[in-house]
């Protein structure tokens, strides 16, 4: 049966001359058979010859030697590790960008239409002009002294020289640490120092939206703090966005984005009066004048590190998660070309931003591997109005749509009719990424995004799998609103009850995978018993995704939410224990505890408990001051929704809180199951009474 399986679904199936359902109407029989005969033991040998396969349509600089995968899931038996072609030595950004350009004479072909906040700012950037101001980048980051593994953090709009700085790290075997240009410059700061950055790239300011963002300033506040630290950035470059009409990338003579928006001539100015620094300050445009637009790479082992990307922790602090080069490129090029089902005339557009793992994998790496046409957008959703999005589709041809839930339900509540001004004949798959997207949201997303004749594929995965791990395929999978649907080739899920025990047929627990595959993380940077202990050591021998999953009666999973203190608020894992830590340093709160509440666009929500200190008042003002402080500690898309004055918390005789109760509060649930370890019960008639009303 695997023999048979595999050579259909992925080594002898051409696409030439077949159009996607009769193609992937075979992949769907043996899939299908695949998944009813419970066929998730696959061996390593037929992982690897497929994954071997795929290997074949990259340059390695020399091959890998012994076995494809090697690695130890379980804690018991020592040390956990995952090894993926030891041995070989490549490098991803002549892969993404030479091998395309040089081997598949593909430099004239578009890689990004950059789209920018206002309508009408665009620009078209080829795979030759790309590599070339890679090279130059590179060349710049090597005359200030950066070498293979220094990290480098990024912190950038959703431009094309985010894209630059990126690659051209991984051209020199830098270590790139992106940072969402949303965080706060606390946020930035920790993550600096975490992973030992020794140079920060960022702009002077962007739009989002009407709103102006002064970045430098947020910046230059973080070094600041890195300062304070004892710790010190060695130089500081960033490219004169605003107002500036001399963007390396840019046509000659034209204006970048916020330049052509004279109503904010004030707030132009006053980012340009943010003070230069001559010691730390570099300007990106002088130094990619000077530099040479040849850069030979740095050729990297298959498990050099690729780059450090930071997301919340249960405990409060960041884990900074590491993905390798080769089993990273491996897995983002294979899952982008099978799940959207790549072609190429494709125009593929993921809305997400760099600053997260699905832009790193589905804007950047994945898309490029394959040499495809990707747009990237900096602006919202609904700016200038709730059509952007389905006019942006119409204006490039975008075939490929990939996005999130929370875009969908907030684009649901304007009714079909912006959607339905222009055409979208060109769209042929969509796609969900972040969060589990509700039935509702799927079914308007399909009847009439998709108008019944496109695809939908769930995605489920996660920053540390590094790609998808979960999916429908398009045409293929028969689809089911709202489920993740079978695993990807090579990723065995299985479901475990709360004793570690593996549930067969219909049932509900613990999502797990029993083996790696190329692109899941490596480690925790600086950390590796906290990679352990997160996600290893509950049940050993499984990797443990922190997310529950149901199974139904035909085999298809449902991811059920996290079962851990994260919640996803918009698609974004956010620490419960960082908004608290973040609460309780205000010098009138004495405790905090925080939980989800369900959110019709942002799928949770923070709902937030506040004890205060003896001599305070809880007023609307401290209400405001507490708000502030969160989003200057982690930045605004962690603000809470729902705040609560709560003289008392439910605590277990142990002092611990019962959050499974605070979580009904928050919902006016009355039936809170066993309470009976409840120190004090008075807390909760109490805490219902002073119930934020969320109707």
């Amino acid at each position: 049966m695997i023999s048979s399986f595999i050579p259909l679904c992925f080594f002898t199936v051409s696409t030439a001359g077949k159009g996607i359902k009769s193609r992937q109407f075979e992949v769907a029989v043996e899939h299908h058979c695949y998944l009813l005969h419970h066929l998730y033991a696959i061996c390593m040998f037929c992982v690897s010859e497929f994954w071997g396969d795929v290997a074949k349509d990259f340059f390695w600089k020399s091959k890998h030697t012994g076995q494809f995968l090697d690695y130890n899931f379980d804690v018991t038996k020592g040390k956990v590790y995952i090894k993926c072609m030891e041995g070989a030595i490549t490098n991803i950004c002549y892969n993404v960008l030479d091998r395309n350009v040089h081997d598949k004479k593909m430099g004239d072909k578009v890689a990004f239409f950059w789209e920018g906040n206002e309508p009408g700012d665009e620009l078209k950037v080829t795979y030759r002009e790309l590599l070339k101001q890679v090279c130059k980048m590179a060349n710049v980051l090597k005359s200030l002294g950066v070498k293979k593994g220094d990290r480098i953090s990024i912190y950038m709009p959703m431009v094309v020289e985010l894209v630059v700085a990126m690659l051209a790290c991984a051209r020199i075997g830098a270590v790139h640490s992106i940072v969402f240009a949303g965080f706060s410059a606390e946020s930035l700061c920790e993550r600096i120092l975490d992973s030992q950055c020794s140079l920060l790239i960022t702009a002077d300011g962007f739009y989002r939206g009407d709103k102006l963002i002064n970045l430098k300033m947020i910046a230059d506040d973080a070094l600041e703090k890195c300062t304070e630290k004892k710790i010190s950035i060695h130089c500081y470059i960033f490219p004169d966005k605003i107002g500036s009409s001399d963007g390396s990338l840019l046509p000659e003579g034209s204006q970048s984005p916020p330049a052509k928006r004279a109503c904010s001539d004030l707030q132009v100015r006053a980012i340009k009066q943010v003070p230069w620094n001559p010691e730390v300050d570099l300007c990106w445009h002088t130094l990619m004048e000077e530099a040479s637009d040849e850069c030979e790479p740095e050729w990297c082992q298959s498990e050099d590190p690729l780059f450090i990307l930071y997301t919340s922790g249960s405990t409060g602090k960041p884990k900074g998660v590491l993905h390798t080069v080769s089993g990273y490129m491996l897995y983002t090029a294979s899952t982008f070309k099978y799940v959207f089902d790549h072609q190429p005339d494709d125009v593929y557009w993921c809305t997400a931003d760099i600053g997260w793992i699905t832009g790193h994998s589905y804007i950047t790496y994945g898309p490029l591997a394959n040499g495809a046409t990707s747009v990237l957008f900096e602006g919202l959703p609904t700016y200038p109005d709730v059509s952007r999005m389905w006019e942006i589709v119409d204006k490039y041809q975008v075939t490929k749509f990939y996005t999130a839930p929370t875009a969908i339900r907030l684009l649901m509540k304007y009714g079909s009719g912006p959607v339905q001004k222009f055409t979208r004949r060109s769209l042929k798959v969509l796609g969900t990424v972040g969060e589990p997207i509700n039935p509702e949201a799927w079914l308007w997303y399909y009847n009439v995004v998709g108008e019944k004749r496109c695809p939908v594929v769930d995605t489920f995965w996660q920053t540390e799998t590094g790609g998808h791990v979960l999916t429908p395929l398009p045409a293929a999978t028969p689809m089911k609103p709202g489920s993740a649907a079978f695993p990807f080739f090579g990723v065995v899920p299985a479901i475990l009850n709360e004793s570690g025990e593996e549930l067969e047929g219909p049932n509900e627990g613990y999502l797990v995978f029993k083996q790696p595959w190329p692109g899941v993380m490596r480690t925790v940077y600086g950390n590796h018993e906290r990679f352990e202990t997160t996600y290893f050591k509950k049940f050993p021998g499984y990797y443990v995704t922190g997310d529950g999953c149901r199974r139904d009666k035909d085999g298809y999973l449902w991811i059920t939410g996290r079962i851990d203190d994260m919640l996803n608020v918009s698609g974004h894992l956010l620490s419960t224990a960082e908004v608290e830590s973040a609460l309780v340093e205000h010098e009138a709160v004495a405790e905090a505890a925080v939980v989800s509440h369900p959110h019709p666009v942002k799928g949770e929500s923070l709902y937030c408990f506040i004890t205060l200190k003896d001599g305070f008042d809880y007023t609307i003002s401290l209400e405001a001051q507490l708000k502030k402080q969160v989003r200057e500690k982690i930045g605004a898309i962690a603000t809470p929704d729902y705040m609560q004055n709560a003289p008392g918390l439910p605590k277990t005789r142990s002092g611990k809180i019962m959050r499974r109760v605070l979580r009904k509060i928050a919902r006016n649930e009355r039936d809170l199951g066993d309470v009976s370890t409840l120190a004090d019960c008075t807390v909760i008639e109490q805490l219902f009474q002073n119930r934020c009303n969320t109707a």
